[in-house]
């Protein structure tokens, strides 16, 4: 039999990977995502997890999952535009839409398929994407799917985004500039106010991708846009469903004739199966009890800032985050990952987050806080930063 079932040309990449310290193990969580949770057979303090507000294990959402399964079953048996379209869909679609203070808003089966669908749908030949450096890889990856010509800024940088506006607008018929609306190493916020002012300046539509945003800025959640009050000014806004809100999938909120379009266009959603009942009936509670409270929003950014606090008092470098995703940057890649390893070692979740992630240099763990950590779990974290910023003389 010939070898070439053997996958060497993968066996060696994975040993490189080896070589170079990155291959990584998958962690294995026993049990629900919460702010103390059983990883590796070990009790820690988590402080990776995405789930901002404490939905993924709220009691709320698990009743609304299981009666959506009693009620549809576990799947919605095909893609949207031939039978996979339930009721539930379109209501999760109205009441997004409301919260989103837009006109419609699209449900796709992820945040990645939102920028993998509707930024190839809405451009095309003879355009120009004009994207931040620093954008997610799926709004990347959905840049490359598109026929459009491409130009990078900057990060956040308004006189380089000018500059290729100048340089390259007259040139193109239509133009989208893209962000993320809050970067996800980093913990900044895009400046969406001086971005939209230039795209209407150039006659540009605006793109932002909210995941970081959504649950998280703007009243009770409501997101970026919401936050610098936007509306009607940012053409395509991105959400996700996975992080605030708890569960999975994500949408793009805007103008009615979005959604006409991407109905007949958006490749994720032609093409692959819609939302499974269990998660539209959990997000559609999460959607109304962020609606009638601004209690969780409330107590993540009391949370975010209380950690903030007792963390820049051990004089770590904690970056530029405006948002409660806090970077504790360390620098070298090694000393980074032995860093997390020792937080491990102690009792507290972190990752690590190296290059190419990050530019080489500025390795950091990545902190996430979320409604759900109590104050006495943030200080007993923030003593084990102590512990092994001293151990490993970073402090």
């Amino acid at each position: 039999m010939s070898n070439v079932h053997e996958l060497k040309y993968l066996q060696d990449q994975v040993r490189e990977l080896k070589e170079q310290g990155v291959y990584r193990v998958l962690p294995v969580l026993e049990g629900a995502n919460e702010a103390e949770v059983m990883l590796n057979g070990k009790a820690v303090i988590n402080l990776s997890s995405n789930n901002y507000l404490g939905f993924a294990n709220h009691p709320k959402l698990k009743k609304a999952a299981i009666e959506a399964v009693e009620k549809y079953g576990v799947g919605s048996g095909a893609v949207r535009t031939i039978i996979g379209n339930m009721d539930i869909h379109e209501q999760l679609e109205v009441e997004l839409a409301k919260f989103k203070r837009e006109e419609a808003v699209m449900v796709f089966q992820s945040g990645f398929n939102c920028n993998a669908g509707a930024i190839q749908a809405i451009t095309n030949k003879g355009d120009l994407i004009i994207s931040d450096e620093l954008n997610h890889a799926s709004i990347i990856d959905g840049v490359k799917l598109s026929k459009a010509d491409k130009a990078v800024f900057k990060h956040s940088d308004m006189a380089d985004l000018e500059r290729v506006l100048k340089e390259k607008r007259s040139n193109y018929e239509n133009c989208l500039i893209i962000t993320d609306g809050v970067f996800s190493m980093d913990g900044d916020i895009a400046k969406l106010p001086e971005i939209v002012e230039l795209a209407e300046k150039y006659n540009c539509m605006t793109y932002v991708d909210d995941a970081h945003g959504s649950g998280v800025l703007g009243e009770s959640g409501r997101g970026t846009v919401d936050h610098f009050h936007l509306h009607g000014r940012i053409d395509f806004t991105i959400g996700t469903l996975s992080k605030a809100i708890g569960v999975i999938g994500g949408y793009v909120a805007g103008r009615k004739v979005m959604k006409e379009w991407l109905l007949h266009r958006g490749r994720p959603l032609l093409f692959s199966t819609s939302l499974p009942p269990a998660a539209v009936g959990a997000i559609t509670e999460a959607v109304a009890l962020l609606s009638s409270t601004t209690e969780y929003t409330d107590r993540l950014w009391h949370n975010a800032n209380f950690f903030k606090e007792e963390l820049g008092k051990l004089g770590f470098n904690t970056g530029s985050s405006e948002t409660p995703i806090t970077p504790v940057i360390i620098g070298d890649e090694a000393q980074t990952v032995a860093f997390s390893k020792r937080m491990l070692e102690l009792g507290v979740f972190v990752s690590p987050i190296i290059f190419p992630t990050v530019p080489k240099g500025t390795g950091r763990v990545r902190c996430m806080v979320t409604a759900a950590h109590t104050e006495e779990q943030l200080l007993k974290a923030v003593s084990v930063f102590e512990a092994v910023g001293k151990e490993m003389k970073l402090i």
